[in-house]
């Protein structure tokens, strides 16, 4: 599909006019479109959902594969690798909906959108910026801001990260707590839910927490949620992360709150809280 690869799922029982979830994976695993669709696979949603490879990832690697991807990361991670991965990401959002409907038979309605990690940082940037119709959204330990990741980094590596007024632009650009007033001013305002691993070591549950109360300021209350698994880690399955992993207890707990989610806000009718809800 005019060069974004994807894994199309269709609802397990036939549905006239299905709905559509778009999902993006992480940096980590599950950092491929079979390896979110095993980790997530919604089975149970009566929707279409389909699984979009990332820029630089899988099929779109650069030229000079993996190891140009690795020297990308290694000269500035921020400027050359995780920011432009999660802009295009975002920017190409619009092309890849409107491909998937001329493919496809779904619904007319708007898309959900489902994004894990850095997917979910380009979800949100598609949010902030407005650029697709959004039914609803859920977000797995999602990136709601870059600089966690790169204090992540400096700890696993022992090196520190260069900051540069660029590179703080960027950041700021990609904070999402700071910029939930763009967020709030979305019409209508998307139903998202925002789930976080309890175990997340590189986006801790204070850092969504903080994004869901600064959205809460202006959002429906019933359209926003923030829900904790326990034993949810930031990685969601082994090494490579290419195939999904077995199941595990903390991923199977974020699968049925996003079915849950999706099920009731792709559809006419149903509400969720507002507050933060422990899950296990």
């Amino acid at each position: 599909m005019a060069g974004i690869p994807y894994l199309a799922v269709p609802p397990a029982l036939p549905v006239a006019d299905a709905p559509m979830v778009v999902a993006l994976h992480a940096f980590e695993p599950p950092r491929s479109e079979i390896a979110l669709a095993g980790t997530l696979p919604l089975a149970s949603l009566p929707a279409w959902r389909f699984y979009l490879g990332l820029p630089m990832f899988g099929a779109r690697l650069p030229e000079g594969g993996i190891a140009e991807v690795n020297r990308r990361g290694h000269d500035d991670y921020l400027i050359e690798l995780f920011g432009p991965v999660v802009e295009k990401a975002a920017a190409e959002l619009p092309r890849a909906v409107a491909g998937l409907r001329e493919l496809h038979p779904v619904g007319d309605t708007p898309a959900g959108l489902l994004g894990v990690g850095a997917g979910g940082a380009a979800a949100l940037l598609a949010l902030a910026d407005n650029r697709v119709p959004v039914g609803a959204a859920g977000l797995v330990n999602p990136i709601v801001d870059p600089r966690p990741v790169l204090a992540a980094r400096e700890r696993r590596l022992g090196v520190d990260y260069a900051w540069t007024d660029t590179s703080r632009g960027v950041a700021a650009w990609l904070d999402f707590t700071a910029r939930a007033a763009e967020i709030c001013a979305r019409r209508p305002q998307p139903p998202l839910l925002i789930v976080s691993g309890g175990q997340d070591d590189v986006m801790p549950p204070e850092r969504t927490r903080a994004l869901h109360d600064a959205l809460a300021t202006g959002y429906i209350p019933q359209a926003l949620r923030h829900i904790v698994v326990p034993d949810l880690a930031h990685t969601m399955g082994p090494e490579p992360g290419l195939q999904p992993g077995p199941p595990e207890p903390g991923g199977v707990l974020a699968d049925r709150a996003l079915v849950e989610w999706f099920h009731t806000h792709l559809s006419p009718t149903g509400s969720a809280a507002e507050e933060t809800v422990r899950l296990g």
